[in-house]
């Protein structure tokens, strides 16, 4: 994206504090520029470090119409190292929800 490091945009979940309890509209108000970005990218997925700015992210993908998947850095490493298991795909794009890895619950 183009604004980077100090000049990043936040997301606007608000740190998991006041914006993602009771201020919906303000909170997707204030996301729009960060899923403005995103969509700039053209990136077929968008990967989250913590858990309020995927919530948030996902959200603005939603509400905006961007139809980008917002997947947790955590859920592609442990989709890379074959732990993924099946109940954990929710956020998966259709090209990675089947990816066909070993996890002893599927017994694949």
């Amino acid at each position: 994206m183009a604004q980077r490091g100090g000049a990043g945009r936040t997301t606007g979940g608000g740190g998991g504090g006041f914006l993602q309890s009771g201020f919906k509209e303000q909170r997707l108000a204030y996301g729009k520029l960060k899923d403005e970005q995103i969509k700039a990218t053209g990136a077929d997925y968008c990967i989250a470090g913590c858990h309020n700015c995927h919530a948030q992210i996902h959200e603005l993908s939603e509400h905006y119409g961007g139809g980008y998947p917002v997947v947790h850095l955590w859920t592609l490493i442990c989709l890379s190292l074959g732990v993924l298991g099946p109940n954990e795909r929710t956020y998966l794009g259709d090209d990675l929800r089947d990816v066909n890895v070993f996890h002893p619950e599927s017994g694949k």
